[in-house]
């Protein structure tokens, strides 16, 4: 019988996980069975609890349930604790619950192997300061940028993000409006959900710095409205997240296997798929 996994969401019709997770197996040689759950508001925590008891061996949870995951998990991994959020459960012997967040290794993964681009010593803009951003920024920082400047439509919550993340390294929030008193960027990343919605930030081209690499944690069949602003602006390296979506899968399926799975053709395909072609 094969071990069970899934992604619990509201919605989770949309996600990409099965088949990310299946191909995985497939290439792998691991048996496993992977679902998607809707789960019904206000019932996370009962409804992780009868996964585990039909057999559950890990969860991937996806919005808006990964503040519920942080607070029903037994256990947690320092960078978890850190982002305040978590998007995998390892179910650990006695049905104890370890929470892991892999979005952030995910993410620097395919910034660093996938793009290729340097992050060391650059000047980095983040765009937003929601959970999203928080469960990137350790591993962000851990790959040692000049700074990180974290712009929100609330100053007050990215200088709150920023504090919370300043034994790490070099990194400040405030305004959007007040990032033209900054220097150029090298590195641009939207952490935003605006992308989705066809919003944009209030941004000038300014901030764009040379050979500046524009990156957002969005994707979808075509290029999302922050990337169409990069490249109207003369930005040639640019990215949507559907390589940080693979790479935290990975990460999660090699936490829940021991196996690391290549994510290069799992990444193409997916790419494909989406794009219809």
């Amino acid at each position: 019988m094969s071990d069970k996994y899934a992604v619990f969401g509201n919605p989770v019709a949309h996600s990409r996980s099965p088949e990310i997770h299946a191909a995985f197996a497939e290439q792998t040689g691991e048996d496993i069975e992977y679902g998607r759950v809707l789960v019904p508001k206000e019932r996370f925590r009962e409804t992780v609890l009868k996964f585990i008891k039909d057999g559950g061996q890990g969860l991937n949870i996806t919005v808006p349930c990964k503040k519920d995951a942080y607070q029903v998990a037994d256990q947690l991994t320092p960078r978890a604790r850190r982002a305040g959020a978590v998007n995998t459960y390892v179910i650990q012997p006695g049905k104890k619950i370890l929470g892991d967040n892999t979005d952030g290794k995910g993410l620097a993964t395919d910034l660093i192997d996938n793009l290729k681009w340097i992050v060391r010593n650059k000047r980095i803009l983040m765009l937003g300061a929601g959970g999203a951003v928080r469960g990137v920024l350790e591993p962000l920082l851990a790959l040692k940028p000049q700074s990180v400047v974290l712009g929100n439509r609330t100053p007050a919550t990215a200088r709150i993000v920023a504090t919370d993340f300043a034994e790490l390294g070099e990194i400040t929030g405030g305004s959007y409006e007040s990032l033209h008193t900054k220097s150029a960027f090298d590195l641009i990343i939207n952490g935003t959900s605006a992308s989705l919605d066809g919003e944009l930030p209030p941004l000038s081209a300014e901030l764009i710095g040379e050979d500046c690499c524009c990156y957002d944690m969005m994707y979808g069949s075509k290029p999302t409205v922050f990337m169409e602003w990069a490249r109207a602006n003369g930005v040639e390296n640019i990215s949507d997240g559907l390589g940080m979506l693979v790479e935290q899968a990975a990460e999660s399926f090699t936490l829940w296997r021991g196996k690391t799975p290549d994510t290069k053709p799992v990444i193409k395909a997916l790419r494909k798929n989406i794009q219809g072609t």
